[in-house]
């Protein structure tokens, strides 16, 4: 009986776990990510917008028309200056006056919880002004000059262009060209190898292959954008009804994730080009991708 409960205990634990867990680290790495993005991106402009306020809306505002929490008085100034020893020494009341208005625009800010978002906003105004400068012609010519000279830095030089390239893969206009999940035979005969058809190869290629070539990215596991490039025949790379996600997802987690609504049947035409290559090895055979 107690064997029986335990192994049930066992199983069912580890059902639920498989259940839960990952939704669990889903939020988790969600937490992470906007914890980061908070305090890496959000704070310092919350911070450097304290520091304007701070410093701007008393120059171009009159002293009674500051908003009533903002406003420092000459008895909280002798106040400050009687109590606080830090303040009993400053130089003048000015200096006194801004460490005040700091303190009330940070005490104010606390109690305005909505107002830490505007580090978020800020910067994704400053990524959208970014992009509309850097856009056109000109921008993209003092971008070219700017990457330039940054890319010559040491050590910067040595990360900034395949990071670029990653960003580039993923978020660039000019998307890489994967249009088509394929599977090859490599790197051995009857190996097959899941990639990314990219498109047609060198020109060059083709005349000493003596046939159409093609390009296919071969991602490994588990960071696929570092896998390589190989060119194969056309006749050689077949097609496969996945789509770019469900082959990055397979590639990721070394095959344990599988597409779920992959067909698995051997009426599938990409399965049956694979049965007759592995039967029939024509190297005449021209299979159009």
């Amino acid at each position: 009986m107690a064997e029986s409960f335990t192994s049930d205990f066992k199983r069912f634990f580890a059902r639920g776990l498989a259940i839960l867990l990952p939704t669990a680290v889903t939020l988790w790495l969600l937490w992470q990510a906007f914890g980061f993005v908070y305090n890496t991106v959000a704070q310092p402009i919350n911070k450097a917008t304290r520091i304007t306020v701070i410093w701007v809306v008393p120059k171009v505002m009159d002293e009674e028309k500051l908003p009533e929490w903002f406003q420092v008085t000459e008895s909280e100034i002798a106040e400050a200056r009687a109590n606080r020893p830090e303040i009993r020494d400053s130089v003048n009341d000015a200096s006194v006056r801004l460490t005040l208005r700091r303190e009330y625009l940070q005490k104010f800010w606390r109690e305005h919880a909505y107002l830490n978002l505007t580090g978020l906003f800020i910067a994704i105004m400053l990524i959208y002004l970014a992009g509309v400068l850097l856009g056109n012609i000109v921008g993209k010519s003092i971008y070219a000059r700017v990457e330039r000279l940054i890319t010559r830095i040491p050590g910067f030089k040595q990360v900034y262009p395949h990071v670029k390239q990653v960003v580039d893969m993923i978020m660039g206009e000019k998307k890489m060209a994967f249009s088509k999940v394929v599977i090859v035979e490599y790197p051995r005969e009857g190996v097959w190898t899941v990639g990314f058809l990219t498109g047609n190869s060198i020109r060059e290629i083709d005349e000493i292959a003596g046939n159409a070539v093609v390009s296919v990215f071969i991602p490994t596991s588990p960071t696929p954008f570092t896998g390589f490039t190989i060119n194969l025949p056309k006749s050689k790379v077949f097609e496969l009804s996945m789509t770019i996600e469900e082959a990055l997802r397979f590639v990721i987690t070394a095959g344990v994730l599988a597409p779920g609504d992959m067909p698995q049947d051997k009426s599938d035409p990409a399965l049956e080009a694979l049965a007759r290559q592995a039967e029939q090895r024509n190297p005449n055979d021209r299979d159009e991708i």
